[in-house]
Formats: structure tokens, sequence, C-alpha cells
């Protein structure tokens, strides 16, 4: 483990885990750390304390040198796969994190979360109004009227967001199931997914994955925060400088489905501000939910799929959604023919 003279340039003590959020802290200063901010939080990690995650990186790496990383917790790794991503995507910041004080290594984080903070709060904003737009067909009114800009009416208040936000497995129809929801008798926890992650809002206990995470209302969610609003309703353009396109992203992230997620979910709620102490909407606990089964390794052919599915809705041209060969197909054939090709030329050279 490390001394504590190697340590004492950054915080001595480790506070609580770096994926909650933290306190909100001002910082002003313009800085590209700002920018870079907002498209990790979108991408990677929403829901952070970004001072802690920099000061626990930067401490671990040290400790790291004595000790493996598959020796600290599973909490822990997972941080610390967070702390490296963010060291990845951002050249140069490893090395003003290593040489800079405890003030530097926290004004960074701040600068950082400044950024999450920012987008996380845009989003809410405008998808409070544009999810309105996409929940019910298209010519038809809400009925009773939905107001755009007060969500007192909308959770379980209301028959169309409380149709959506009902627990997969539960049924809204059931007159005894909706008067619990709307009650508080039956309390919904963040792991408990609402029926609007499924396409066509259908879920089968038999096969929980089957439609999860392709819902035509996450897509429109997920077009106006990336692409732009504009292309929620066609296919967008190379010329379109939305998010995605201002950060050089051409593929999505797991991490970015479950953002949007969040975020529409949130939106179908009563709830009028978007709080990590927020009980009743349980933001934090649902967007971890979902993480935890993307990320989850044996999980990887399902969520595969589910990757190449998305960036067929969102980046039809990137590699990313390109499908695979069709088996016994003629490009197929002559894909095989030149591999065997290949492998009889090797052996020769080889030999």
């Amino acid at each position: 483990m490390a001394t504590q003279e190697a340590t004492s340039s950054i915080p001595s003590k480790r506070g609580s885990s770096a994926l909650q959020m933290g306190p909100r802290k001002k910082a002003s200063s313009s800085d590209p750390l700002v920018s870079h901010g907002r498209h990790f939080g979108r991408t990677v990690f929403a829901l952070c304390n970004y001072p802690s995650l920099l000061t626990n990186g930067i401490l671990r790496l040290e400790q790291m040198e004595d000790t493996s990383l598959e020796d600290f917790s599973a909490e822990e790794r997972r941080e610390h796969g967070v702390f490296e991503q963010l060291l990845d995507s951002y050249p140069g910041l490893l090395e003003r994190l290593k040489n800079g004080s405890e003030e530097e290594i926290l004004h960074v984080g701040e600068l950082i979360g400044k950024g999450a903070a920012g987008a996380r709060g845009d989003d809410t904003k405008t998808l409070k109004s544009a999810i309105l737009d996409w929940i019910c067909p298209k010519g038809e009114a809400i009925q009773p009227p939905l107001h755009r800009n007060s969500k007192i009416d909308r959770g379980f208040n209301h028959e169309l967001t409380g149709s959506l936000l009902c627990p997969a497995g539960l049924n809204w129809n059931d007159s005894q199931t909706k008067e619990n929801l709307r009650s508080g008798e039956t309390l919904v926890c963040g792991d408990q997914w609402p029926i609007f992650l499924y396409a066509n809002q259908t879920y089968d206990p038999e096969d929980p994955w089957c439609g999860l995470l392709r819902s035509r209302l996450l897509v429109s969610a997920y077009k106006h925060v990336f692409t732009s609003p504009s292309s929620v309703d066609r296919e967008p353009k190379a010329t379109r400088s939305g998010n995605a396109r201002l950060h050089g992203m051409n593929s999505v992230t797991v991490a970015s489905i479950a953002y949007i997620a969040t975020q529409v979910r949130f939106a179908l709620t009563s709830s009028s501000v978007f709080s990590r102490t927020d009980t009743t909407t349980d933001s934090e606990t649902f967007y971890h939910s979902l993480l935890d089964l993307l990320e989850d390794t044996d999980e990887s052919k399902e969520v595969d799929e589910l990757l190449v599915w998305w960036n067929r809705q969102v980046f039809p041209t990137s590699s990313a959604a390109k499908r695979s060969i069709t088996a016994n197909s003629a490009l197929s054939k002559i894909r095989q023919k030149r591999l065997a090709l290949k492998q009889t030329s090797n052996t020769v050279v080889s030999s």
C-alpha cells in the first residue's frame, strides 16, 4: 500500500463512493473540461461525484503500485473503471492531476461535474416538454391534457403517463393495481423497471430481455438529446451539429441508453426537481440498476445485439450499425474462400 508520504499531495481520507451524486458546487471558470463533462456525463457515467472520483482514482493508482486492482471491492473496481475512462477520454488529464495540488484536483473535478450537471439539467428541462409529443399517436391529443410547464398531473396521477410508468409485470388496467400505485400503497423502487422500456410496452416474463430498451419513446428522446430535436422524426444528416457530432460520437454507449431511460422516466413522473435525495423517483437506483445489467459480462451477447439495434436507429451509417453477413450468402462464400486462401498461403510461408 502507498505510504502517507506518497499520498500527502492528495486527501488522505476517501469519502463515500464517487459513483453517487455529491453536493452541488459552483465552478465558475470557463474551461474545456466543462464541455467534456457534459458529454462524459451523458455517455459514460451520469450521476457521479467527480471531485471524489478524481481524488479516489489518484490515490488508488498509487496504492496499485503494491496492490492488484482485484484486491479492491467490486464498487471500487467499478469506480476505477470510470476513472480510467475519464483519463482515456481527455489527453493530458492524468499528468494534470498527478502534478496538481489537492485544490487543483478538486477544481478539475468541479469543472467536469459542472458540465455533467449542466447537461443533465438542460436535458431534464427540454424533455419535460418534448416528451408530451411522443407519448400518444400522431394527431391525437392527450386526454385529459397535460401541461408542458408543470408536472403535477403526471406520474400515476394521469392515465397515459401512469400506463407508461407501470412496472413491468403489473397490470395497469387492473383497477386495484392502479389504485395502489396512485395511493402509494404499492411502492415502486428504482430497480422495478417501467413498461415504457419495452418495445410496444410489451413484457414477456418468460423472456425479460425481449424488447427491453427498444421502445420508440427511448429512441425519440435519444435523438432529441444526441443528434438534435429536429432529427426525432427523420434520419439525422451528417451536417447536423448535434451533441453527438460536436463530440465525435458515432456509436451508442450502454451508459447513454441508461441515461436517456433515466431522463424519460423522470419526465413522465410528477416530480418537479431531479434530486439525489428524491426517494419517490429513486432515479439513482434506476440508473445504476440498468448499468448493472448492461455492464454484466454474462449478458454480453444480448447487450451486443442491443447496441447494434440502437446504432441502426441513431447512427445508421456507422460501422457499429452494420449487420453481420448472412450465412450461406454469396458474400459470405467469397469471404470464406478468401480466408481459406490466406490461411493456406500463411501455412506455405511458415513451412
